[in-house]
């Protein structure tokens, strides 16, 4: 299986399910389950017990992982795909739609 193409801290759109159009950062990445943690996306209610550091306890909003397939990276305002090309002998990533160097 080829690795992933985003990284933690790329501007993302979610292009499918109950979040679509929504932007956000990623958070982390976990690349065995092909799964991104976006910012402000797939947010789930937890429950949670009263403990030292919430006194109160209750219900929280958090994000939830979505699946890398789901999100296209931003550029300039613009979902496009990422490639990869070789400038002066190191890989880098490229924006698909400009051609211009991501990192």
């Amino acid at each position: 299986m080829a690795g992933m193409k985003l990284k933690s801290g790329d501007k993302v759109v979610v292009i499918a399910g109950k979040d679509k159009g929504k932007e956000g950062k990623i958070l982390k990445v976990d690349l065995k389950k092909n799964r991104v943690l976006v910012e402000g996306v797939n947010l789930v209610s937890k429950h949670m017990k009263p403990n030292p550091v919430n006194q109160q306890g209750g219900i929280i909003k958090k994000e939830n992982y979505i699946h890398v397939s789901n999100v296209m990276y931003v550029h300039n305002g613009k979902a496009t795909k990422i490639g990869y090309q070789i400038k002066d002998g190191k890989k880098v990533r490229i924006a698909k739609k400009t051609g211009e160097v991501i990192d």
